[in-house]
């Protein structure tokens, strides 16, 4: 029943050709393989690309073994990446060294420690992503570029330090007894918002 409303059922998917590449894909390697007649031609092949109910017959053209040609824009797109990388890796690491240089107590001069490693952390893993996809580049490699685990960590590991900066500084302030800015405020609009409870 699920074959009937999809557009991709299985007898046709099973009808389509191959669609795996080798390492070094050329286009040579999209023409099938066949053998000549004796008069030196090739034999004619289902066009899969046809729109007509009647497969058309088309006739295999002679294989010239030319590379895949890697546009300028893909080795562009890298280094932008790249970029991009090692600008967040810049600004987390003067958020580290502000930190460290207006710190008067231990526990910030700690938390600027945590930002510089993570700040480390985000360049080597950028140079890391850049060199993969260089090598990737440079073999004519097909397959996906994208990384995803690497922002989600990135991410994760930010929001972990400044959560637990914030938590620290609170329960500093409560073990001090210094009112906590916004306090009196949040107080107010719950009285004016609730007054009966």
């Amino acid at each position: 029943m699920t074959d009937i409303f999809s557009p991709f059922s299985s007898s046709a998917l099973s009808s389509l050709p191959n669609p795996q590449r080798p390492v070094r894909y050329t286009r040579a390697d999209g023409i099938p393989e066949t053998e000549e007649d004796s008069a030196g031609q090739r034999p004619p092949v289902r066009d899969y690309l046809s729109i007509n109910h009647i497969p058309s017959q088309v006739r295999v053209p002679k294989k010239i073994a030319t590379p895949v040609r890697v546009e300028g824009k893909v080795w562009f797109a890298n280094e932008r990446t790249w970029i991009a990388w090692l600008n967040i890796s810049v600004l987390i690491g003067t958020l580290a060294l502000a930190l460290f240089n207006a710190s008067k107590d231990q526990i910030a001069r700690n938390f600027a420690y945590v930002y510089a490693l993570i700040s480390v952390g985000v360049m080597i893993y950028g140079y890391s992503v850049y060199q993969i996809r260089i090598t990737k580049i440079r073999k004519r490699d097909p397959g996906h570029f994208d990384m995803i685990i690497g922002p989600v960590i990135v991410s994760a590991l930010l929001f972990f330090a400044i959560a637990a900066n914030f938590m620290i500084r609170v329960r500093e302030l409560r073990e001090k007894n210094i009112p906590i800015p916004g306090t009196d405020v949040y107080f107010y609009l719950l009285s004016i918002i609730a007054p009966a409870t």
